[in-house]
Order: C-alpha cells, then sequence, then structure tokens
C-alpha cells in the first residue's frame, strides 16, 4: 500500500527514444518537416512509410513501425543539424542525395511550402554537407514524383546501403539516450 502510494507522487516515466542511426535520423527529419507546419497529415504520415519502405526495404508494418520510433525520436530529439551530421558521417553521397529527395518530398506532398518546413530542410542540407545546387535538384526529382508518383529504379548504391541496415527490432526498441553532439557547428562537406 505504501508503495502505490509513493508512486502517486513519483513523476511520469517519460519513454526514452531509441539511439538512432541514419535511417532512425531521416525518418525523425522526414517526420519533423512533416509536423513543422502543425497539420500533420495522413497523406504525409502514408508518404512517410512510402519513402522508408522505399529506401530500407520494409514492408508496411516494418516502415510503420520505424515511423513511429522516429516520431518517438523526433519528440525527445536533438537539433536538425545532429541528424543531419548523423547522415553525412554514417552514409555516403548517393545516400545522402536520396535523403534530400526524401525530405522535400515531404516537403511539397500537400502542394504548399511553409517556411517551417523550408528551414529544416536548408538546416538538414547543409548538416549533411550537400550544396544548394543538390538542393535543387533533389527538389525538381521531388516534384517530379509528386506530379509523375511512379517507382524511379533503384541505383546500385541505394541498393547496397539498404541491405546493410535492415529494421533491427533491437535497434527499433532499444531505450538509450542520445548522445549527440549538437553544439559541434561544421561547415558542409562533401
Amino acid at each position: 500500500m505504501l508503495k502505490k502510494l509513493f508512486q502517486v507522487f513519483r513523476p511520469p516515466q517519460t519513454p526514452t527514444a531509441p539511439d538512432p542511426d541514419a535511417e532512425l535520423a531521416l525518418g525523425a527529419l522526414l517526420v519533423r518537416v512533416a509536423q513543422s507546419d502543425r497539420d500533420y497529415q495522413l497523406e504525409e504520415i502514408s508518404l512517410i512509410d512510402r519513402i522508408l519502405a522505399r529506401m530500407y526495404q520494409h514492408n508496411a508494418i516494418e516502415a510503420a513501425k520505424v515511423r513511429a520510433a522516429c516520431e518517438k525520436l523526433h519528440v525527445a530529439a536533438p537539433e536538425t543539424d545532429t541528424f543531419g551530421k548523423l547522415i553525412r558521417e554514417t552514409t555516403g553521397l548517393e545516400e545522402r542525395l536520396a535523403a534530400l529527395d526524401a525530405l522535400w518530398e515531404v516537403v511539397l506532398a500537400d502542394g504548399r511550402e511553409h517556411p517551417g518546413e523550408m528551414r529544416i530542410v536548408e538546416d538538414a542540407r547543409k548538416a549533411m554537407g550537400l550544396s544548394r545546387a543538390d538542393s535543387d535538384t533533389a527538389r525538381l526529382r521531388a516534384q517530379s514524383k509528386v506530379t509523375d508518383p511512379q517507382p524511379a529504379p533503384r541505383s546500385d548504391a541505394q541498393a547496397d546501403a539498404t541491405s546493410a541496415s535492415q529494421t533491427d527490432p533491437a535497434r527499433l526498441g532499444a531505450a538509450t539516450s542520445l548522445a549527440a553532439n549538437s553544439s559541434d557547428e561544421s561547415e558542409p562537406q562533401s
């Protein structure tokens, strides 16, 4: 009985976020972009699931689980540039460009570009070490996907990156704190 009384006065435990890798960092950035206009629509949620499934070869259920983990990570998350730096440090150029394409797809999903979305994409672009020209090209590719949503053929680099980062249930459910140094400001590098 005394135990129950003490539990009433304890602050509720907040769920801890999983330790991010490039996939979770990208997913959290996608969620952050989608939620930045304070209107997290079903279309954006479905798009994020499709992007995660396409990039990391998940089925629909796995992609939804990854997105759910990314939503938790976004809530407890470090700054946008921390996610971008993690992607830059753990992936190659092709994967970073694919990540930028995915961010633009989410920005363009509702047909409107909001200032908050643009700021997140710009911060992520810089942190991933990509140029403005890379961003412009990614935007054009995303616009073509929005207007003509045909599946694009995968490059060998995307397939290699995908097979190397399959969903690990332990990774998705890990309860560790984020060990990211978000105060490290560095210039974009390729």
